[in-house]
C-alpha cells in the first residue's frame, strides 16, 4: 500500500465540536471572493471539476479544502460554507463558516493589492455572525458554538509574495524581511486577541509552507534551474519559529486559551523529496495550464495543457494544492493540532 493511501484516510468522529469556524486567505477561501469586486476568483472551470457534481464553488482548488475535510472529520457536514455565499443561511453557519479571501495576508496592504477582504473586516463579518447566531439560536447555545467551535486560520503567505517581495506596496523600503515578520507577528497577535475576546478559545494557526517551492515561484527562478528559491523558505522557516513563539505568549497570557500551532513546511517537503512515495509524478508544475505560472482567470476551461488526473500533482495550479494534497494536510492537522480536540 502506498504511504499516500494510508495517509489519505481520515477518521470521522461524532461531533463534539459544534462549529469549524475559519480564517484566512486562499488557501481556505470557500468562495467569499466569488461576492467581491476583484479578479481575484475560481468561480469557473476546471476549478471545482472534482468536486462533487464537478461545478466551480470559488475554491481555488480542483475540489475540497483541508476545512472541508476537517468539518467532515468532527462529524459536521463535508463542507465550510461561504460566509458571503447567498446559496447558504445562518441555518447551515451554526455548524461552519468561512470568512477567508483569497489574496488577503496579515498586513491590510497586502488585501489592497487586488482588492480582498482584509483580515480586520473578516473579523467584523465574524461579530456580524454572532448577531445572527444569537437571533437564530438563542444567547446560551450561541455562546456555546462560539466558545467549543474549531478555529482553523491559514494566512501569510501572500503578504511575502504578493506583498513584500513583489515590491508593490513599498513594504520593502519600511522594514527588512525580519523586521516585516515581527510587524506580521503582531498584526496575528492583534487578530487572535481579538477573536478571543470574541469568544474564540479553540484555535488551530497554520504555519507558512515552503513558499519558495511553488511553481510560481520556481518559474521567477527559471535562470537559476527552476529550483525552489531558498530565501523564501528561510523566511517561511524563521516566520513559522516567531509564530510559535507567538502562540506560546497568548497561551501563557490569555486564560482558557487553547491555540495550537499547525506545521505544513516538513510536510509539503516531505512529498516534494519523496514524491513516488505519495502516487505523486510532479512536483513542480501545476496541473491547470501550463502549471508554471497560471492562477485564477489564467487557469480557465480553455487553457491548454490542463493534466487528465490532479492526484498526480502536489499543486492544481501555480500556487495552489490539489485536493489529495489537502486531504493529507486534513489530516496531519487532526494528528498535531487538532487532536487534543477531537
Amino acid at each position: 500500500m502506498l504511504l499516500a493511501e494510508k495517509v489519505l484516510q481520515i477518521p470521522q468522529t461524532c461531533a463534539r465540536v459544534p462549529a469549524v469556524i475559519v480564517f484566512g486567505d486562499s488557501t481556505v477561501d470557500a468562495g467569499n471572493n466569488n461576492q467581491i469586486k476583484t479578479v481575484l476568483k475560481s468561480n469557473f472551470l476546471p476549478y471545482g471539476r472534482d468536486f462533487t457534481g464537478g461545478l466551480p464553488t470559488g475554491r481555488f482548488c480542483n475540489g475540497r479544502l483541508a476545512t472541508d475535510f476537517i468539518s467532515e472529520a468532527f462529524g459536521l457536514p463535508p463542507l465550510v460554507p461561504a460566509y458571503l455565499d447567498p446559496a447558504y443561511t445562518i441555518r447551515d453557519f451554526a455548524k461552519g463558516v468561512c470568512f477567508a479571501s483569497a489574496g488577503t495576508g496579515l498586513d491590510n496592504a497586502t488585501s489592497d493589492v487586488l482588492s480582498v477582504i482584509p483580515l480586520w473586516k473578516e473579523v467584523e463579518y465574524f461579530k456580524e455572525y454572532q448577531k445572527k447566531l444569537r437571533r437564530h439560536v438563542g444567547k446560551a447555545r450561541a455562546r456555546n458554538i462560539v466558545r467549543e467551535a474549531v478555529y482553523v486560520v491559514s494566512i501569510g503567505t501572500n503578504d511575502f509574495l504578493e506583498n513584500y517581495f513583489l515590491l508593490v506596496t513599498g513594504r520593502f523600503k519600511q522594514f527588512t524581511v525580519e523586521e516585516f515578520e515581527d510587524f506580521l507577528i503582531d498584526r496575528a497577535a492583534d487578530f487572535l486577541t481579538a477573536i478571543y475576546r470574541m469568544g474564540a478559545r479553540k484555535i488551530s494557526f497554520t504555519g507558512l509552507s515552503a513558499i519558495g517551492c511553488l511553481p510560481l515561484e520556481r518559474t521567477t527562478n527559471a535562470l537559476q534551474g527552476g529550483g525552489c528559491i531558498e530565501e523564501y523558505n528561510k523566511v517561511a522557516r524563521d516566520f513559522n519559529v516567531k509564530l510559535q513563539a507567538l502562540i506560546a505568549r497568548l497561551c501563557a497570557s490569555l486564560p482558557g486559551l487553547k491555540l495550537r500551532y499547525s506545521p505544513v513546511y516538513d510536510s509539503l517537503l516531505r512529498i516534494i523529496r519523496s514524491p513516488s512515495s505519495y502516487g505523486i509524478e510532479n512536483v513542480e508544475e501545476g496541473c491547470c495550464a501550463t502549471g508554471k505560472f497560471e492562477m485564477g482567470f489564467l487557469c480557465d476551461q480553455w487553457s491548454p495543457c490542463t493534466c487528465e488526473d490532479a492526484n498526480k500533482y502536489i499543486f492544481w495550479d501555480a500556487f495552489h494544492p490539489t485536493e489529495k494534497i489537502n486531504r493529507m494536510m486534513a489530516k496531519q492537522a487532526l494528528r498535531t493540532s487538532l487532536a487534543e480536540f477531537l
